[in-house]
């Protein structure tokens, strides 16, 4: 019912596939497989196709439908439904992975920090006479001048990412 209603109103008012695909930033082949009945738009998108083609959505859902295609309209919207809960939790998820993970970067700078504090540059009381101790010592020196410089950047950003991604109530 929502291609066929859909397909109709955007000829009637002129517009090509592609012109519709413009006004809604998707490619052409969205509106061609909505057209076809392939796939449904989400319910904000069934929003934007009622404004981009100045009907209302209840029209574009087949407002006057005959009774036994209201069944159809009842499923598309069920399976509308299904999706939309399907993406949010997506979302959710999604945000809820991000927000742990700034959480345990910033666990592991501050467990390094406490290392290198508790390790107080050790490498500056090492024999630099062995070839490898002087490789070795030097790595740690850079590792441990880079991490200082570094790692308070990235840990404003991390902590910056947990306030963002953290569950509103």
């Amino acid at each position: 019912m929502l291609s066929e209603n859909m397909k109709a109103i955007r000829k009637s008012k002129g517009l090509s596939q592609q012109e519709l695909a413009v006004k809604l930033n998707v490619v052409r082949q969205t509106i061609s497989k909505w057209e076809q009945g392939l796939s449904v738009p989400d319910s904000d998108l069934l929003i934007s196709i009622s404004e981009a083609l100045e009907t209302p959505v209840s029209v574009l859902l087949g407002e006057n439908v005959v009774e036994s295609e209201a069944d159809d309209l009842k499923a598309i919207s069920q399976k509308l439904e299904v999706i939309n809960w399907q993406l949010a939790q997506r979302k959710t998820t999604r945000k809820r992975i991000l927000h742990w993970l700034f959480i345990s970067l910033c666990a592991g700078i501050i467990v390094i920090f406490a290392i290198l504090l508790a390790l107080k540059s050790l490498y500056l009381g090492w024999d630099y006479s062995d070839p490898e101790t002087a490789v070795l010592g030097a790595a740690y020196h850079s590792f441990e001048w880079l991490f200082v410089r570094v790692a308070p950047i990235i840990l404003t950003g991390a902590i910056i990412g947990i306030f963002l991604t953290r569950k509103k109530v």
